[in-house]
């Protein structure tokens, strides 16, 4: 009977140390992981996505690597620039896991690997460059820290994908002198912006009094344009109404003349009449009349009959 117990008991043993080594034996990888596997400490394979079986005791998971993108922010490092300036600049990498072998054997500390080699690529770049150009050429650094970081890194397994300068921090005197040259730009661009301001003002004044001083000639123009044209309107309506009046003194005169002839009077007479008429119409405005011939002879007489009996 204790046999017997001491069997089953055994086989139990035995049966779930048999589950634990299955169990132990299955392992899934999951999505952007890779997994290395040694057998007897020798590399055997990199197992992708999906469930995988190991040999118990001979097989072991050397590495558990991440496919994914990943960042590394490094600490601030002490740079010197081409022009002896001391500033401290951190940087972060941004990087992917392309070959897990290599990247499992080709160096100890992959992390600390690429640090370093940030640090001293940042060196070099940065001691080619003066300050000015530290501050200005981000990109230009950028571009140049990824592709030497990538080439050097390419033996591990690593694609350098983008590296970012995060700060760039210059001494606290240099600091101050920026401060103060971007405080007298300001003042600068102020000063500018406040003259461009008065010379539109200016500008937009003068071209109001210019505005004005147009139209209001322009007006003075079509003022002087009316008067005249009512001036010679004047003139026109009062030499109309002078040549009409000698019209209506000379129909008279015709109309008297004719009334004469027809009850009989005899050229004397007539002709004395027509020079009354002409004494009448230059008794007016008119300056000058001029007299027929047939009436000067007749005018002539009377004047000479005037001076007879005047004496």
């Amino acid at each position: 009977m204790n046999a017997g117990i001491f069997l089953v008991f055994v086989f139990l043993v035995l049966f779930i140390l048999a589950v634990c080594v299955v169990a132990s034996s299955v392992k899934i990888v999951p999505q952007a992981h890779a997994y290395v596997v040694e057998r007897l400490g020798a590399y055997q394979g990199t197992w992708s996505v999906g469930i995988h079986f190991k040999m118990p005791i001979f097989d072991r998971v050397a590495r558990r690597v991440i496919l994914k993108e990943q960042v590394v922010d490094f600490a601030p490092q002490p740079v010197i620039t081409k022009d002896n300036v001391t500033m401290r600049i951190d940087t972060v990498v941004f990087f992917q896991i392309t070959d897990p072998k290599l990247f499992t054997y080709g160096v100890e500390n992959p992390i600390m690997a690429i640090e370093n080699l940030t640090a001293t690529t940042l060196r070099n770049i940065i001691g080619e460059l003066e300050l000015d150009q530290t501050l200005t050429s981000r990109e230009t650094i950028n571009t140049k820290m990824r592709a030497s970081l990538d080439e050097a890194t390419d033996p591990w397994g690593i694609k350098v994908n983008r590296v970012e300068l995060k700060n760039i921090i210059p001494p606290a005197e240099i600091q101050n002198s920026m401060e103060r040259q971007m405080k007298a730009e300001r003042e600068r661009r102020e000063a500018v912006t406040r003259a461009e301001g008065e010379k539109k003002a200016s500008v937009t004044v003068a071209e109001g009094k210019k505005a004005a001083a147009i139209l209001e000639a322009e007006a003075e123009k079509q003022s002087a344009i009316l008067r005249a044209e009512a001036q010679k309107e004047k003139m026109i309506r009062e030499a109309e109404g002078q040549a009409e009046a000698i019209m209506k003194v000379q129909q008279a005169t015709a109309d008297g003349i004719r009334m004469l002839r027809e009850a009989g009077a005899d050229e004397a007479v007539l002709k004395l009449k027509s020079l009354e008429a002409f004494a009448k119409a230059a008794d007016g405005n008119a300056t000058k009349i001029i007299i027929p011939s047939e009436i000067q002879g007749i005018a002539g007489l009377a004047s000479s009959v005037k001076e007879i009996m005047a004496k």
